[in-house]
């Protein structure tokens, strides 16, 4: 009879509960994911008919944090529904770009070189964020 070592029995139970985990994840039937999808499509509705009572830049800015909300909630249920690390690698550049858009119409509001500066500080932490969510997956 083989012996087992106490750390191959470690290394097993370990993988054993890793995988149970990720096929835990798979488990998203469609229509609660479909569910989902339509809520998240609903609620950018009303906070697209919230932005319709804001004047000039400030509607602007709603309607991008709106936007970014939309697509990163949808990004999220895409990961939650068909788990993978280019999944977990879209939500967070979803949340970069939706971040960059809203940064940049608050430049809007700045003028000059001082509208410059901003806009391309939000080009950098788009860029940062990238790059930090590359590294992670």
């Amino acid at each position: 009879m083989r012996k087992f070592s106490v750390v191959q029995i470690a290394a097993w139970l370990a993988f054993s509960a890793g995988s149970a985990g990720v096929m835990a994840e798979h488990q998203m039937p469609y229509d609660v994911y479909k569910a989902d999808l339509d809520r998240i499509e609903r609620e950018y509705e009303v906070d697209k008919e919230r932005c319709d009572s804001l004047d000039d830049n400030a509607e602007d800015i709603c309607l991008a944090e709106a936007k970014g909300k939309e697509e990163v909630a949808k990004a999220d249920l895409e990961a939650r529904y068909k788990p993978s690390r280019k999944a977990r690698y879209q939500v967070d550049a979803a949340k970069a770009e939706a971040d960059f858009r809203v940064a940049k119409e608050k430049c809007d509001d700045k003028d000059g070189n001082a509208k410059d500066v901003c806009v391309e500080e939000a080009k950098a932490a788009k860029a940062a964020a990238i790059a930090d969510a590359k590294r992670e997956y």
